[in-house]
């Protein structure tokens, strides 16, 4: 089983002036730490009007800086919104390329649809659609990264003209895909799709053991390729898997605070239960009520990777023993200092017996797989892409509604350039005959 690391950053009010700059600071200083510990992955969600639970909304941004720091660690849009509203396909494939050169081929494409009334609504997204603007939108997204040129694309969300999307990402044909999965049936969805599955855990290993089962099962019987690479792994986020590691129980309980739960309460404000007015709602004041109100909220000791060393190892080795592909570990509102200390303790005691007992599984996964992943690729369905048209061409003006110039700034530009062009050559010239 591979570790890794989720980051969403939130940031509790109150804020001073220098929080969201400390924020991304500190993690950069964590992800750097990280990839000396040996950790598999940083994952980086994207959400956008969330203020407080995530202010993680440029995830290509802060991924590109960590490349410049890092040198094994993987690099995980976890996820990447594909409505076209948020994230158009053709700027989708061009970020997640441009981050695969940048990182030297470190990254993972996580992709989802959206779920908060924030997000959806915030960016006029009708629920009933974002399924459909998903598959559009992955379609378009990974055509552009492996196309030269991309042929186009006319379907119920997205449509768009031949054009050759560059640059291609440095992984060939791309990198690997996965899919947010909040329940059973888009895990099994993932499955059909032979994509990976990021699967929120909420209920602890032995359920999860059901699901990586059921996973693989429907992966072997019906699993039909959508993407040019297959990615036959699942992972499991949330829930019960935020990270502190001090040397006693006390010290973890101590530096966590009562941070550990923050995630799902904001799952309950955001998705859920609250009602939410934009900049004035105290996110994180309602959070403290509750955990007042009920102290079970707060993350300890069995409820995550929290406590000693002794204590995260035997809590890790449970997931482990559910056959999971990888485990992402929270962080949660904590202490900076904490968590840089935390990270060299997984490093240094705990990271390297799942390490070398990671390269075995996957090994032997690989074997294991083999005749599997012969059968899925039968079952891969031609290409419904189109011929690339060879007379296609564009150029010129851009044109308007009824015909009319819309974009006239070049044709002045230019005329303004030429303009100049001919002064300084009459200027040159009435120099030349000055001095003769």
């Amino acid at each position: 089983m591979k570790i890794s690391l989720f980051y969403e950053f939130p940031l509790p009010r109150p804020w001073s002036e220098d929080d969201e700059h400390q924020l991304f600071q500190h993690g950069l200083d964590e992800v750097e730490l990280a990839d000396k510990a040996g950790f598999s992955t940083v994952w980086l969600t994207e959400h956008h009007f969330l203020e407080e639970y995530c202010h993680s909304t440029a995830p290509e941004m802060f991924l590109a800086a960590a490349s410049q720091r890092t040198e094994n660690i993987r690099l995980g849009f976890g996820v990447m919104h594909l409505p076209p509203p948020i994230n158009h396909p053709a700027r989708i494939a061009e970020r997640v390329s441009t981050l695969d050169h940048l990182s030297n081929g470190r990254v993972e494409f996580g992709t989802g649809e959206g779920s908060s009334v924030a997000e959806l609504g915030g960016f006029n997204i009708d629920p009933a659609d974002k399924r459909t603007q998903w598959e559009e939108s992955l379609e378009v997204a990974i055509r552009c990264m492996v196309e030269e040129p991309f042929s186009g694309f006319k379907g119920e969300h997205v449509e768009m003209p031949a054009r050759n999307v560059i640059p291609k990402p440095l992984q060939k044909p791309h990198p690997p895909v996965w899919v947010a999965c909040t329940r059973p049936s888009s895990v099994q969805m993932a499955a059909q799709k032979a994509i990976g599955a990021l699967s929120f855990a909420y209920t602890g290993p032995e359920a999860l053991k059901e699901r990586v089962a059921g996973y693989y099962k429907e992966f072997e019987e019906q699993g039909a390729p959508v993407t040019p690479a297959i990615n036959p792994n699942i992972l499991a986020i949330g829930g019960d898997l935020s990270m502190m590691v001090a040397r006693t129980d006390d010290e973890a309980l101590k530096r966590i605070g009562i941070g550990g739960g923050f995630f799902s309460f904001g799952i309950m404000h955001y998705y859920l239960t609250g009602m939410h007015t934009p900049g004035r709602t105290r996110v994180w004041e309602r959070y403290q009520q509750a955990v007042e109100e009920d102290p079970t909220l707060a993350y300890g000791p069995g409820r995550g990777a929290i406590g000693s060393p002794e204590t995260v190892r035997e809590f890790l080795r449970g997931y482990e023993a559910s056959g999971v592909d990888e485990i992402i570990l929270l962080l949660n509102p904590r202490s900076h200092e904490g968590t840089m200390e935390s990270i060299e303790i997984m490093g240094e005691e705990i990271l390297p017996e799942f390490i070398e007992r990671d390269e075995v599984a996957v090994a032997e996964k690989a074997k294991r797989l083999e005749p599997v992943v012969e059968r899925v690729e039968s079952r891969r369905q031609a290409s419904d892409a189109p011929l690339f048209d060879e007379t296609y061409a564009f150029g010129g003006l851009p044109t308007g509604r009824g015909g009319k110039f819309t974009a006239g700034e070049i044709p002045e530009a230019m005329a303004e350039i030429n303009e100049g062009r001919v002064k300084a050559a009459q200027a040159e010239k009435a120099a030349r005959e000055s001095a003769g």
